[in-house]
């Protein structure tokens, strides 16, 4: 019988958390920054910069913030599988009953769990206790450079729009055009991001789309409020 592999929503969930947050920020806090800064200002350029200079520097954090947290996962996870090692070599019968109790905590016979846990010890005795006790695989290992990677990219994809809008279209437009348009890419990337995770996508759409206008809405009050008083 040939086996052909499932693909499971799990198997992405590093990569697509990253990737959904940091074009998710990207959107909001750009095109949040330019509605901000345009409110307060009669000049194209200082809008521009802020624009550019906003999506630069968020992305750079989002990389460095990803990287940081997830090397610590990572830290975690090698200081836990250190641990294993070192047990499975001071106590392997130990071991080996542990993991057998782990498979009859599940269902299974004693007899038959006990057979279970001697052959996954005997091809790959740590990897069935990362598995079964410590309850980690390969698609769910915390890798910090392609978590910092995604980040970045996303979030320099989400922060393109504003940032381009504000180049081409006449400044007194800017905060109409970049407010609708960055609503409208908000219910697409919830859609699409409640899709991928298998969730409602009206849900997933409401959801970023409602604290999206929240938070350009209180970034152009604060625009307008200091560049008058200004």
């Amino acid at each position: 019988m040939t086996h052909v592999p499932e693909l499971h929503r799990n198997q992405h969930v590093g990569w697509l958390r990253a990737s959904v947050l940091g074009a998710n920020d990207g959107l909001i806090s750009t095109a949040s920054l330019v509605v901000g800064v345009a409110a307060a200002q009669t000049q194209r350029e200082p809008v521009m910069l802020a624009a550019f200079a906003g999506m630069v520097a968020g992305a750079l954090s989002m990389a460095a913030g990803e990287y940081v947290s997830v090397s610590s996962q990572a830290d975690t996870e090698e200081a836990d599988l250190e641990r294993e090692r070192r047990e499975l070599a001071a106590a392997p019968d130990y071991e080996l009953a542990e993991l057998a109790d782990i498979y009859v905590s599940r269902g299974l016979s004693e007899e038959l769990a006990v057979q279970v846990a001697t052959q996954l010890t005997a091809h790959d005795a740590l990897g069935a206790h990362a598995r079964d006790e410590l309850g980690m695989s390969q698609h769910t290992l915390a890798r910090p450079l392609q978590a910092a990677l995604a980040s970045a990219g996303a979030f320099t994809a989400g922060a393109l729009p504003p940032v381009l809008l504000v180049w081409f279209i006449p400044l007194a437009l800017v905060n109409v055009v970049v407010s609708g348009s960055t609503l409208l890419l908000l219910v697409g990337l919830g859609c699409l991001a409640a899709h991928l995770g298998g969730a409602p996508m009206f849900r997933g759409a409401v959801r970023v789309t409602f604290w999206g206008a929240v938070a350009m809405a209180a970034t152009a009050l604060v625009g307008r409020i200091f560049g008058a008083v200004v």
